[in-house]
Formats: C-alpha cells, structure tokens, sequence
C-alpha cells in the first residue's frame, strides 16, 4: 500500500524524530547502525548510539570477520567482537552478528594454506560452529555468508569455492543452523537491490541452491551502498524485495549510506535525502522487511572517503554531529511511505561491484 506526503503526520521534525520509534510505528522490528570498536571513545557519538529510541539495533563493522576471531589456524579470540555485542547486550539494543563466511578480512592463513576438500571442510565447520556457538542466543541474524557473487551473477572464485566448489555454502549454512539454531540466517550482499543478473543469480544459486537441500535460509541482507543519481528506484527496490520475500525470506537493509561529491553541497544532501528516503520506503511497503540498518551514521568514521577519492558525506550526520537533510527523509519514509522512484544506477560509480579488498578506511574495513 502507498501511503502519501499528505498524511499529517508528516509534521515530525528533527527535534522529535526517533528513528527506531518510528520504524517500529511503521511495523518494523528496528531501525540501527553499525558501529566499531574504535568509535566507543567519541562520547557525543556514543550518546547517539546508545539512544535506544534512535538505534534499536547494532553490527559490529569488523569485530566478528574471521581475521579477528581466528587470526591463526584454531586459535579464537572473541575479544574484539564482544566490544560492540555486550554494548547492545547491555542497552537492550538486538544484535546482527556479521560475518562468518566472507572472501574478505580474512586471516592470512585461510588463503596461505594448501588445502584439501576433507580439512577445509573441517575447517570452515570449526570456524562457523566456534563462532557462532560462542554468541547462541545473543544474535537476531548471522550474516552467514557475505558477498559469494561476482557482478554478473557468477560465483567468487576464492579458497573456498576453488578447493570446495558451490557446496562450500551449504556446509557454511548448515553448521551455523546447528551452532545457533533460533538465530535468524542471512545472505548479504551488494548490488542486489534491483532485479539483475547479481539478484537473480543470488535467488538461484545461493537460495534455491540451499532450499532444494532443504537447508535453511531465513532471510537476505540488501547492503544498499548507493551514490547519489545512480541508485535503484522505490519501485525497482520494492519489486526486487518482493521476489525475494517470494521465496519465504525475510528482509533487511543492511548496510545503507548514500555517497555525495564531496564538499557536498545543497543540491547533492537533497538528492541524498531522496535516496534516503525512498530506500527506507521500500522497506516501510515490503511487509517482509524487518529493519533498515545504516553503515555508521557519523561522517568521520564513514569507509566511503578512503575508498571513492572525491565521494563522502556518506551518512546522517556530519562532523560536527549536525545532521543531513537525509536524516528528515527517513522520518519521510518511516511516517509516510514515499510514491515512486526516479534515480538509476547502482552503488557504484560504473554500475560495477567494487573490489572489497580495497574498502579500507581508518578504522579497519566495512563490510
């Protein structure tokens, strides 16, 4: 159902908005952010952070990717990760645990070793089963792979799929369904917010491929890292959601941020806040969508300027804790629905998937 700008209660300001109050208005479990360990000493942003009524929910950035909780071959250390999931432990705030499976940050001896199918499949088995039975019952939603598909739909030729083939996921899935059976178990990843060779292939070759193995598949992340004028409509996210929600999977935006040219100026945060807007929309009138989760919300501890020269703003507020028209688009969203969508594109500057051995910033990796 489309709901219109008319409705009077649209007259939420800034001075009143909460975010996650909202969300769960409109009928979604949350609205959150992510956040990393490094930020957690800035005391106006943690304000933020732990305001319960703003940010219902958080992701640890980097603190569960594989390099920091198994750095050397059967060693673990949840020492990292435990910084952000005891902070949403302690404020209440529900906690999506990310990343088992990942090509990405990985710890060196994953890639450096010289495997067989027998201890590789041991090893991706210990990994998920360790981590994921380390955080039972703490997690809403394990991102349980991330990131597995190429741009044109193909699978990512890395260690695990060159020794281990497709069936490497299905091992992923089923040990994290046994290690943290009543966590929610999530697909992530980007430039499948529209219907695409990537989304297509992501329906078919992760999900299909898990379910006709009748093995679980709860849900499916849309990471969502967009550029202004280059990212999907209202009506093409809300048409991919659908497909997806066809198949019995939840949804969830993951890791939204909008880039703009950087010094952003008044006609790039509009066009930001219409992208804000009509993602967060998308959610509001896709019943299956549980949540909208943005990848930090504070301008200086965004990834998006160390990796795209030239691109930044990224997120709700700015340096000096301000925030960004966007932020009011949400509220838009979350009070009103929005009608239709006009940009094309996808996240990236060539409407092509980025290396993410690339997305470094200061403080680790992104995603």
């Amino acid at each position: 159902m489309r709901l219109h700008s008319l409705l009077p209660l649209a007259i939420v300001t800034f001075a009143t908005a909460q975010l996650k109050k909202l969300a769960q208005d409109a009928g979604k479990m949350y609205f959150g952010t992510a956040t990393d360990n490094g930020e957690l000493n800035n005391t106006q942003y943690v304000n933020i952070l732990t305001d319960t009524d703003e940010f219902g929910q958080l992701t640890p950035s980097n603190g569960m990717k594989w390099f920091a909780i198994e750095p050397e071959f059967g060693v673990f250390n949840y020492s990292m990760g435990s910084v952000v999931a005891d902070l949403a432990e302690e404020n209440g705030q529900i906690l999506r645990c990310h990343n088992l499976v990942w090509h990405s940050q990985l710890a060196p001896w994953v890639d450096a070793l010289t495997w067989s199918k027998e201890n590789l499949t041991e090893a991706l088995i210990a990994h998920v089963t360790a981590e994921a039975t380390h955080w039972k019952g703490k997690c809403y939603a394990w991102d349980v792979l991330n990131e597995a598909l190429n741009d044109d739909g193909t699978y990512r030729n890395d260690t695990f799929l060159a020794v281990l083939g497709p069936e490497y996921i299905k091992i992923a899935f089923k040990a994290a369904a046994a290690a943290d059976p009543d966590a929610k178990l999530y697909y992530n990843d980007c430039n499948i917010e529209r219907v695409s060779n990537k989304s297509d292939s992501a329906r078919k070759n992760i999900i299909k491929f898990l379910q006709d193995d009748n093995i679980r598949i709860d849900g499916i992340g849309l990471q969502s890292h967009f550029t202004v004028g280059r990212s999907p409509s209202l009506d093409d996210q809300i048409s991919n959601m659908r497909l997806f929600a066809d198949l019995g999977l939840e949804i969830a935006i993951t890791e939204l941020d909008v880039r703009v040219p950087d010094p952003p100026n008044s006609t790039g945060l509009e066009m930001q806040s219409k992208v804000y807007e009509e993602s967060v929309g998308a959610c509001v009138q896709v019943d299956e969508c549980v949540g909208v989760t943005v990848w930090d919300f504070y301008d200086p501890f965004s990834w998006v300027p160390d990796t795209f020269p030239g691109m930044g703003s990224a997120t709700l507020y700015f340096a000096n804790f301000t925030k960004h028209p966007a932020y009011q688009g949400i509220v838009n969203a979350l009070v009103n629905g929005t009608d239709s969508g006009e940009d094309e594109g996808c996240g990236n500057d060539d409407g092509r998937e980025e290396d993410n051995k690339t997305k470094r910033s200061h403080h680790w990796q992104r995603t």
